[in-house]
């Protein structure tokens, strides 16, 4: 640490004793610098410490500014320089910014200004997070313990001549079915991670204003260094540390850095020091930035004096454990998978109980060895385990991770950037869009186009817009004969000299736009509004360079553009002693604000007139006529005090603003243009085809909103316009009246789009809201989905939205809204198709291992992990991976209480279900007798024709859920898809080799081609009974079987406290699936769990007998369930019944006598 810096903190310390404690950030680590010689007088670590602690009398010990920059090697007001340079340890620094200290050396020794990102898991992590899994554990348990007996039985029990020693095979073949599903997920967790990380790293990057070689340019925020110049401005997210340089009017909110909500005014470090210098108290003046924060008004300039992981944003940032949560529908479907779960768990813990109890009873003084016994038993366990294994749907939270981690990546293509995961989810179901008009609805290329200067004078661009002034002042005589419409060529000869330089300094120093040179070619940096009045300045008044202009006006006070206010000010000195006020804003509001008026443009600015009754609605015509041509309008008017601040003026900046812009003198309204986005007609229509509303909301007058909102098609005829003002005087209940038909809100304030927001909301709509300035914030938070603008958008407005619109272009609003619809659609598929192999797959080993006189199923548990492996890990990338389909955007969006499973969905599920286990059990029972393909005594071949022909019948069915509607086309888009082909071919490629040289491991022989040949059509006609079954309407399944009888039977049950109606599909998918009450927190709970199932549902019964009486009472069971905020009636269960007649026959199979059958 340099001598002036540790004599600086001394006397900090010694100064600052007496006064209050300043809040600041605690951190856990030390700030970090990679070397310990460098040639810059100040460590990061003491820079982190001062910004910190906020001590300005450690930057008084530096030497202010002028010290703190020869410190850091770059200069004020040139900043560091574009291109690298080398140190050679000097201090001096030129006017362009060649400073001595490299770009490298900067970098060594302040770091560059990005956060570490977590170390990203390896694929042996996620390996050993997929293996830990409890039920792969335990079947990896049993079948190690399997492995000894079978070791044993293999080398040390005698065998029959010719016998092969093949004990072993099962278990080392289980063994390596779950390293295969382990090593899959693993790999398709670490593709997902690194999607993710690319996808946090666009999101945190983005442009910021700077100034590098004297010149302003744009400059990646990763790409900041310290010594940099940089810009803010209201809205700016502050990305570095650093020193206010200049300022006005600045205040900061850094309540997530300090957590103090008040807003903190800053001023520049000079003038800090200058009060300071005349006894002000030191805790009053602020002119240190701290990165994280947000600039809320003001504009200016500050130096960087900490980035990265040594600023305070950054150490804060490092130090938060961050934590993932899942996004709704992730939820929805891991309480659906639990309940799936827990209906697989019961049938198998049934299974086991009922396979050991015949077991027991048939060998029974059979004379078997101890190990034989083990070996029978674990056998039977291993075949329980993978029913659980298959029945736990962990494919379910992969579809939704899949689908967001493919949607987003694809939704960054068609310009969203995806902040918040759940938006997603959320848009495919909005139903309405509140849209600002510009930059959005428009293309964002404005242009000058006509205007009025005073009374008299008026000029176009000669393409048409022309606007006929002062009628009615012409009948008396008001109007001279230079009061002409002038074309813009002539505009600049047109203007007295004040005139035009007036008119030139009102729109120089009313801007936040910047000038640099691209090429030669000078261009602004800026909003759209002022780099279109910058033009026109410069083009048809003759302005100089911007930064030369402004040099040469003494601007003593800025008052930055609000939205409520509608206009911002700037005082300048001038040469005479007084001061002049130049403001720029809306014209109806400036208009309200004057009492004079600028008569001819060829005179003076002194010879203005009254601005009467007659004047003021006449100018107030002219805006409405500019409004009619869809022409945004701004108004300029200014004003000369003699003194700034005025005497006895108020300190209150708001005050002391409305004070000096009383009584002014109204100078121009100019016109500009902004066409509409040739696209956009098209993109409202489709929303209107989705059924989902468009709402114009802007801050442009009526006049304009309505030609605009006519003119791309959102204002119908039945349609409602009206201003912000008078909205938001409504009463609560006439405002939520008219909202169905309001369609247009004109002159709106950041405030009346949140209330616009919040009582459509209140109506039940899921809401889409577009944003662009800070103050639109809170309108962003509270609707459904916030959308920012990725190019006009301010920092803060960009960290309050859930997604970024790169273009600013509302079509890809419509794109979101497709992308929303076609990923809750994967879910919904791969749901269907899961519940499908789960209902068969488990019904069939439960079946057959039942009438097996060993206790075995027909599918191995190594064939159930390869079944499980297609179901859950490739049948999820096959079916995440479509790409959206336009045609999602032809139906109205889902409500809140629209079920993940409709009709439609149930009939094919349980359509195919039945299909598959009437073939299986057919061909498992009667299939040598009806194929005659297959001798009696051939059970392994039998077995293996039903495994492939299962598997074949899933292949199909994979195509039949590619669809969730009645329509027959199932292979629409599937050349398109690369993974969904490259699925098959692996799922293809798999079942042949497992069929062919899967021998004794996997429980196969070979089949003949003719079996192959009936297998592979057997599964085909699966797709033929799923044309059958979308043939059949909808409405009559409904009524045939009253699947929707429980969703009743709740409408009529009393509402009870903690259930969320948006989760009323997933109770009533719960109660028909589920066969427990929902234990979260562990798979192996459920083992324990379901052995006292049976005396519940025994429970139930009664209950449900007791309740005959009285059918609107709810059971206790069911308010139990309904406490946790689910439902688990097992009277409409069909899969509680299925095992309780299980259960009852299991001690007929197992050869009980009747007596001893537990009552």
């Amino acid at each position: 640490m340099s001598p002036v810096f540790s004599a600086a903190r001394s006397q900090s310390t010694s100064s600052c004793s007496t006064l209050p404690e300043r809040k600041r950030p605690e951190f856990s680590r030390p700030f970090h610098s990679s070397i310990s010689e460098h040639p810059f007088s100040v460590t990061p670590n003491a820079w982190a410490e001062t910004i910190s602690s906020k001590s300005i009398a450690e930057l008084e010990a530096l030497g202010g500014l002028e010290g703190i920059a020869r410190g850091l090697q770059t200069d004020l007001f040139a900043g560091l320089s574009s291109e690298s340079w080398q140190t050679d340890g000097a201090d001096d620094v030129s006017s362009e910014g060649e400073g001595h200290g490299s770009h490298t050396s900067r970098i060594d020794v302040y770091g560059t200004n990005r956060i570490p990102l977590k170390k990203a898991k390896g694929i042996f992590e996620l390996m050993m997070i997929a293996l830990s899994d409890k039920v792969l554990i335990l079947l990896c348990v049993v079948a190690t313990i399997s492995l000894v007996l079978g070791l044993y039985q293999t080398f040390f029990q005698p065998h029959l001549p010719g016998q092969p020693r093949i004990e072993w095979v099962d278990s080392v073949t289980i063994m390596a079915a779950v390293l295969i599903v382990v090593v899959t997920g693993a790999v398709n967790d670490y593709q997902k991670e690194k999607q993710f990380t690319r996808l946090v790293r666009k999101t945190e990057d983005r442009t910021i204003k700077a100034i590098r070689s004297g010149q302003p340019t744009e400059i990646s925020v990763f790409d900041i260094l310290v010594g940099d110049i940089l810009y803010l401005s209201a809205g700016s997210l502050l990305p570095a540390d650093g020193v206010l340089v200049t300022g006005y009017s600045i205040r900061c909110d850094e309540s997530t850095i300090t957590g103090e909500s008040d807003q903190i005014k800053k001023m520049p470090l000079d003038t800090a020091l200058l009060k300071l210098s005349v006894g002000e108290v030191a805790e009053n003046l602020d002119p240190f930035i701290l990165s994280g924060s947000k600039v809320l008004e003001g504009t200016g300039t500050y130096l960087v004096t900490g980035v990265g992981a040594n600023s305070i944003h950054g150490r804060l940032k490092m130090d938060l454990t961050e934590r993932t949560e899942p996004t709704p529908l992730q939820s929805k479907l891991s309480i659906i998978a639990d309940k799936i779960a827990m209906a697989g768990v019961s049938v198998a813990v049934l299974l086991f109980v009922t396979l050991t109890i015949k077991i027991v009873i048939q060998l029974s003084g059979t004379g078997l060895s101890t190990v034989e016994f083990v070996q029978i038993f674990l056998r039977i366990f291993m075949v329980s385990i993978s029913i659980v294994v298959v029945a736990v749907p962990e494919g379910l939270p992969l579809a939704v991770t899949l689908a967001l981690a493919i949607g987003v990546t694809r939704m960054l293509k068609d310009n969203n950037l995806v902040r918040v995961l759940s938006a997603c989810e959320t848009m495919g179901n909005a139903t309405t869009i509140c849209s600002d008009k510009t930059g959005t609805l428009t293309m964002n290329k404005m242009t000058v186009t006509a205007g009025r200067i005073g009374l008299e004078g008026g000029f176009n661009d000669a393409g048409g817009v022309d606007v006929q002034i002062d009628d009615d002042l012409q009948a008396g005589r008001e109007m001279s004969s230079s009061g002409q419409m002038t074309a813009l060529g002539g505009l600049r000869s047109s203007l007295n000299s004040q005139v035009r330089e007036a008119m030139v300094l009102s729109i120089a120093v009313n801007t936040t736009a910047l000038e640099r040179h691209e090429d030669g070619v000078p261009t602004f940096i800026g909003s759209s509004t002022e780099t279109a009045l910058l033009s026109f300045s410069r083009t048809w008044l003759g302005m100089q360079a911007l930064q030369e202009q402004r040099a040469n006006v003494s601007i003593k006070q800025m008052y930055p553009f609000d939205s409520a206010r509608k206009y911002m000010a700037t005082v300048t000195a001038m040469h005479n002693g007084m001061y002049r006020v130049y403001v720029k804003g809306a014209p109806e509001v400036l208009l309200r604000r004057c009492d004079r008026i600028l008569r001819n443009t060829s005179e003076s600015l002194g010879a203005d007139v009254e601005l009467t009754s007659e004047r003021y609605q006449s100018l107030i015509r002219t805006v409405d006529t500019y409004g009619e041509q869809s022409l945004r309008t701004l108004g300029f008017a200014y004003k000369d005090i003699s003194s700034f601040p005025p005497p006895n003026a108020s300190t209150d900046e708001e005050e002391l603003l409305q004070t000096i812009t009383q009584n002014m003198t109204f100078l121009a309204v100019l016109a500009i243009q902004d066409p509409l986005r040739p696209e956009v007609r098209h993109a409202v229509a489709q929303c209107a085809a989705a059924g989902v509303s468009v709402r114009m909301v802007t801050g442009d007058n009526a006049q304009t909103a309505l030609a605009i909102a006519r003119e791309c098609g959102i204002l119908t005829d039945s349609g409602l316009i009206m201003e912000g003002p008078e909205f938001r005087k409504l009463p609560a209940s006439e405002m939520l009246g008219i909202l169905p038909s309001l369609q247009v809100l004109a002159r709106s304030s950041p405030e009346d789009k949140k209330i616009l927001v919040k009582r459509l909301k209140e109506l039940g709509e899921t809401v889409a809201v577009t944003g662009d300035g800070t103050n639109d914030g809170p309108a962003l938070r509270t609707a459904d989905v916030g959308f920012s603008m990725g190019i006009s958008g301010t920092d803060v407005a960009q960290e309050a939205s859930s997604i970024v619109l790169m273009d600013d272009n509302f079509s890809s609003i419509v794109k979101a809204i497709e992308w929303g619809r076609s990923i809750n659609d994967v879910v919904k598929k791969f749901l269907h198709f899961q519940l499908t192999v789960n209902i068969t797959a488990v019904t069939l080993t439960f079946v057959s291992a039942i009438h097996s006189d060993t206790g075995e199923s027909i599918l191995s548990p190594a064939q159930l992990l390869w079944v499980n492996l297609i179901m859950d890990t490739l049948a999820a990338l096959a079916l995440a991976t479509d790409a959206a389909n336009p045609s999602v955007l032809q139906r109205a969006p889902d409500t809140k209480k629209t079920p993940l499973i409709s009709i439609t969905g149930w009939k094919m599920i349980i359509g195919q279900a039945i299909y598959q286990l009437v073939i299986i059990l057919i061909l498992n029972f009667e299939g040598p007798n009806i194929l005659r393909l297959i001798q009696p005594g051939e059970v392994a071949t039998l077995e293996t024709f039903v495994f492939n022909t299962f598997v074949w019948m899933q292949l199909f069915n994979l195509y039949n859920n590619r669809r969730l509607d009645n329509n027959f086309n199932v292979f629409e888009g599937v050349h398109k898809n690369l993974f969904f082909i490259g699925v098959n071919i692996v799922i293809i490629t798999g079942q042949v080799f497992i069929v062919t040289i899967g021998g004794s491991a996997l429980s196969t022989v070979p089949l003949s081609a003719n079996e192959w040949i009936v297998s592979i059509a057997l599964g085909a006609l699966c797709m033929p009974v799923a044309v059958v079954i979308r043939l059949i309407p909808d409405d009559a399944i409904r009524h045939s079987f009253g699947l929707f009888k429980l969703r009743r039977n709740q409408a009529r049950a009393p509402p009870h406290s903690g259930a969320d109606s948006w989760f009323d599909s997933v109770h009533r998918v719960h109660s028909e699936l589920a066969t427990g009450s929902q234990t979260r927190s562990s798979r192996l709970k459920y083992l324990f769990h379901s052995i006292g199932h049976l005396w519940i549902w025994r429970k139930s019964q009664t209950v449900d007998v007791e309740r005959a009486a009285s059918p609107d009472e709810r059971s206790p069971l069911l308010q139990d369930s309904a406490s946790d905020g689910g439902s688990s009636s097992r009277k409409g269960s069909a899969c509680a019944s299925s095992v309780v007649m299980a259960g009852m026959v299991a001690g007929g199979v197992g050869g009980w006598p009747r007596e001893e059958q537990p009552v």
